[in-house]
């Protein structure tokens, strides 16, 4: 047995035991050490997600550990060795899967969501999931590989550029993020977010960030962009008002990239991307050159990961930690320790 974090209805989570599958052909065993909560998390944990999840599920994909014994076949791996874990398994037939695209196909099992979670002490996966981690990596910073991953893909279906303008609405962990990486790119990059919070530690990462309660985002875009408008906006606040902001402050053909998961249809000012030709991309998720890239950016410093953490809990509190996340704007990332002496020896 080994103890895990489970989801089992709308705003009700327990850490109970759970039972340890051995690895087969083709699998290794891992012991996580740091899970992070992102905001998909948060939507379980709301009951937002039902429809998908089985109750009592095991909750966790952003993670970092350690391989503790392999399957019988498993020649590449070997305990011991660090990872992170790519939470994505499809089914190769699809016809996303067929066209190259399988990161999204229409089949996915998503790891942590449509299938076991990381938050146990304890985990089961296929090798094909596991990314190696070199030893310059802690463990904890390690745990935001798989975010880092969303944004590396996210300036990348936006096709960022050097010199060009970008406005990232929302600032949260995953909007810091590609804030990060767009500036990486070579971008001239402004954050857009409410929390005064947030907006310190962006500036404190070297980055601009404006309060869209005090401040006029759009008269500023212009007169940042000398009345040309932005070139990439990226939607990351899930919120009316961000995609409202994202559209009025982009250029004429500029590249509007979705990131956040709206739980509810939006209206758009259509007309808007009429009179400017705007573009309108989706950015779901990561394939596995966007997991190595955002191993690379962690591992020289170009992604401050131990600014992003904001507190670490052991697995026995993650209820908890839930509940502070939902207070939203004081907190960035919180990481779930999960290995064994913070909470008693996996049986």
């Amino acid at each position: 047995m080994t103890l895990a974090v489970r989801y089992t209805s709308a705003r009700t989570l327990d850490t109970a035991p759970v039972e340890t599958v051995p690895p087969g052909p083709g699998e290794v065993e891992l012991a996580p050490a740091y899970v992070g909560i992102c905001g998909t998390d948060l939507h379980i944990f709301h009951g937002d997600m039902d429809a998908r999840v089985s109750a009592p599920a095991v909750l966790g994909h952003e993670m970092s550990g350690r391989v503790v014994r392999v399957g019988p076949d498993v020649e590449d791996w070997r305990p011991g060795d660090a990872v992170t874990v790519m939470p994505l398994r499809w089914d190769d037939t699809c016809p996303a899967c067929r066209n190259g695209h399988q990161h999204v196909c229409q089949y996915l099992d998503f790891l942590g969501i449509d299938s076991p979670g990381a938050m146990q002490q304890r985990w089961t996966v296929a090798t094909s999931t596991l990314v190696r981690l070199p030893d310059s990596i802690p463990l904890d910073r390690a745990a935001l590989v798989e975010p880092t991953a969303v944004a590396v893909h996210d300036v990348g279906r936006a096709a960022v550029g050097e010199g060009e303008k970008v406005v990232v609405v929302g600032g949260g962990p995953v909007g810091i993020l590609i804030a990060l990486v767009a500036r990486a790119a070579g971008a001239d990059v402004r954050v857009v977010e409410l929390s005064a919070h947030r907006r310190l530690l962006a500036e404190e990462l070297g980055l601009t960030a404006w309060n869209p309660a005090a401040d006029d985002v759009p008269v500023l875009v212009r007169e940042w962009t000398g009345d040309a408008g932005a070139d990439v906006a990226f939607e990351v606040s899930g919120a009316a008002g961000g995609v409202d902001t994202a559209v009025e402050v982009l250029g004429v053909r500029g590249r509007l990239c979705l990131v956040a998961i709206h739980s509810r249809p939006r209206e758009v000012n259509l007309h808007r991307f009429f009179w400017r030709e705007l573009t309108l991309v989706g950015a779901r998720l990561y394939d596995r050159s966007d997991f190595e890239k955002a191993v690379t950016l962690l591992a020289d410093g170009t992604i401050p990961a131990e600014r992003l953490i904001s507190k670490v809990v052991p697995l026995t509190q993650t209820p908890a930690a839930f509940e502070a996340l939902e207070g939203g704007g004081d907190v960035m990332k919180i990481l779930v320790d999960c290995t064994d002496d913070a909470q008693g020896v996996a049986v």
